[in-house]
């Protein structure tokens, strides 16, 4: 639901990782704790950048992103243990792990702190999970359509049971069929034209693939993630934007009316605007027409400039 519960599952015992075995399109592998890690680098100067990708995308489908901001400070997209080219891992993971494990790996690579962690939905959970461990090492966060462990709250009654009924179950759920692969590959080539072509073409594969995996990492979203986001204490008081996607969100036309509909985007509205104004220099901004999934792609410029006002802000304290 809008990114968040209705990409639940039951949890699996290990993530499929099959672009794990192969070499990586762009990056390189670090070892923490005995497990092989993607990371892609660019740029100089700090605080760093890092983008924590949404279930079901993996760090290079920021490159667009990433490659921007590298003209103006250090910028690494990565991949959490489980997804993308990493090493497999048992998912779903609690988030206070996923942290820990992205603060070894920016110290095995070498990327300089302080950090303004990028965050895209569940990526938004780690990165304000990071923010809470580690405050010290938190320059700014910039939040994409984030989730929230409230979300419920400010949903339609009965949201919460229709996402309960609605959790789609990797281990059952058939194979794409040859058309569905066909035209899930047009898309996702359409999507990511602008990629060099041996990352695309990865990517595509990637996605085609290992598909299930977003299942697996969300498993955990209304237990664990939720309770510790929840009890885990305040943010630091560092500059944070927060963009709300403000395109219709097709999965809700499944199951909610209109009028449900109109209510759920309200509820996210006002769910974002206090999750922004949780810190003394938070703002939220609204990109009409995006998606949750891909409204980096869709509006980079929109995200590129929230992350240039945050490095101004950063840098002028």
């Amino acid at each position: 639901m809008h990114g968040q519960p209705a990409e639940n599952g039951p949890a699996s015992p290990a993530s499929p990782a099959t672009a794990a075995g192969t070499a990586p399109p762009l990056g390189r592998h670090h070892d923490v704790d005995g497990r092989r890690l993607l990371l892609h680098r660019a740029g100089t100067g700090g605080p760093s950048v890092v983008f924590l990708p949404g279930a079901g995308l993996v760090g290079l489908d920021f490159l667009n992103l990433q490659e921007r901001a590298a003209g103006l400070t250090t910028a690494a997209v990565y991949d959490r243990a489980g997804t993308g080219w990493s090493d497999p891992a048992d998912l779903p993971r609690s988030a206070a792990e996923v942290a820990g494990e992205l603060r070894d790996l920016l110290r095995a690579a070498g990327v300089p702190g302080p950090y303004l962690l990028a965050g895209h939905s569940l990526g938004a959970f780690y990165a304000r999970r990071y923010a809470q461990l580690f405050p010290g090492e938190v320059a700014g966060l910039l939040l994409l359509d984030p989730g929230h462990e409230d979300i419920f709250d400010h949903l339609p009654e009965g949201a919460a049971e229709l996402n309960e009924r609605m959790k789609p179950d990797p281990e059952t759920m058939p194979d794409l069929t040859g058309e569905q692969l066909a035209s899930a590959r047009a898309a996702l080539t359409g999507l990511l034209a602008a990629w060099p072509d041996g990352v695309r073409e990865a990517l595509v594969e990637y996605h085609l693939t290992d598909w299930r995996t977003q299942l697996h990492e969300t498993a955990n979203f209304e237990t664990e993630i939720y309770d510790e986001l929840r009890n885990g204490g305040p943010l630091p008081d560092v500059p944070l934007i927060l963009l709300t996607a403000g395109g219709r969100n097709p999965y809700w036309a499944h199951f909610m009316t209109e009028e449900q509909m109109r209510a759920a985007h309200d509820g996210i509205r006002a769910m974002h605007t206090a999750l922004a104004a949780s810190v003394p220099r938070g703002e939220r901004r609204e990109l009409p027409g995006a998606s949750h999934q891909y409204l980096h792609i869709e509006q980079p410029g929109a995200v590129l400039d929230a992350l240039r006002d945050l490095l101004a802000a950063t840098r002028a304290r």
